[in-house]
């Protein structure tokens, strides 16, 4: 496939692997490690790194996207980071757009770190899951010992370097119930760049689990947040939900993976330059190679990277009939593998979206 016929893509790149200082109860991700059962510590070498850099450079892209995760990537240290530029100057054509994004716990951002964000313009993006009593419900170190202080102050430091950054809220059964307290506490901390995800996890009888969000509970959130926000703080205030939603009906574009019809949005590629369709599918059945030893063309061109993004458009046949298709799409197709890895299952959320779309489409 030449460089012309390659539709463009983006990179999710965890450079630790599933390694995090915090142990979560929500986090999918750190049951990744398992992948990895021989290195108990994982870090992307220089040799993956340039090797990750200088051959996605060289395909042609409108944007070269990279998406540093984790686990926690900012273990890595700022070396890391600074490496991470240096390689992108050093492989960028004349000309060539570079987006750097970061997603943390905020925990440790340090002064020398938020200064090179700064410099080198990282979007960052912070979870945060509103005041304390509900962020250090589920977000703990190994230890249990509370995480909401120590997130805050890499936030303050982000702040004094003048660091971009936005905050991401997973929305679960705890702080599901409260939205009007989590966004004033946003809001009121000066954070006006928010993105609110729901949380569904399910145990392998296809139960969801205790922290996840149930569907009417989700609708709830999604009505009450609407109302709150509109249309007193629309100006103000940006939650990338109702943005993307505009975006569909101006432009007719998907700009979000959960609205779009394909899931071949990105690769994630792992420490070790293993490559995998999404981060919520790092499964050894859906490995589509390694960086090392793939080229690009190979991995876009992949059958089983077909087949996956096909599953999208694979959805229930209540769905064809549904008003809401044009933004929902079916859903993320984790949200429909309950208990069975099935696309044509409707979304475990569907009822919440349906309840969303129609209290707040006519104000759109």
């Amino acid at each position: 496939m030449s460089d012309a016929n390659m539709p463009p893509f983006t990179l999710l790149i965890k450079p630790a692997g599933a390694d995090c200082n915090l142990r979560c109860a929500y986090c999918f991700y750190l049951e990744k490690a398992a992948l990895y059962p021989d290195t108990p510590h994982h870090r992307m070498s220089d040799e993956v790194l340039e090797r990750l850099i200088g051959s996605y450079m060289a395909t042609d892209q409108p944007q070269y996207g990279f998406g540093w995760q984790g686990g926690e990537p900012t273990l890595m240290g700022t070396a890391f980071f600074k490496r991470v530029t240096a390689l992108q100057q050093q492989c960028g054509r004349p000309g060539a757009l570079v987006a750097n994004g970061l997603q943390t716990n905020g925990t440790l951002i340090d002064n020398d770190l938020a200064a090179h964000l700064a410099a080198c313009r990282f979007l960052v993006g912070v979870r945060v899951a509103g005041p304390a009593a509900y962020h250090d419900a589920y977000r703990l170190t190994a230890s249990g010992a509370a995480t909401r202080k120590r997130m805050q102050a890499g936030i303050d430091r982000l702040l004094r370097h003048g660091v971009d950054f936005d905050v991401l809220t997973l929305v679960n059964a705890l702080n599901g119930s409260h939205p009007e307290t989590v966004y004033r506490h946003l809001v009121d901390q000066g954070h006006f760049y928010h993105q609110y995800i729901p949380c569904v996890a399910f145990d392998t009888a296809g139960r969801p689990l205790p922290f996840s969000l149930e569907p009417k509970p989700w609708g709830d959130f999604l009505c009450r947040l609407f109302d709150i926000w509109y249309p007193g703080d629309t100006r103000r205030v940006s939650i990338r939900l109702f943005d993307s939603i505009l975006v569909r009906l101006v432009d007719g574009v998907a700009n979000v993976c959960n609205m779009g019809r394909d899931c071949r949005q990105y690769f994630l590629v792992e420490h070790n330059g293993d490559v995998y369709p999404c981060d919520f599918f790092a499964e050894p059945e859906l490995k589509l190679g390694n960086i090392m030893v793939n080229d690009w063309d190979e991995l876009v061109a992949s059958p089983r990277f077909r087949a996956f993004g096909a599953c999208k458009r694979q959805w229930n046949a209540a769905c064809g009939a549904c008003p809401w298709l044009d933004f929902c799409a079916g859903d993320c197709p984790k949200h429909r593998y309950a208990g069975a890895r099935d696309p044509q299952q409707l979304s475990y959320l569907c009822a919440g979206w349906k309840q969303f779309y129609a209290h707040t489409r006519p104000r759109f």
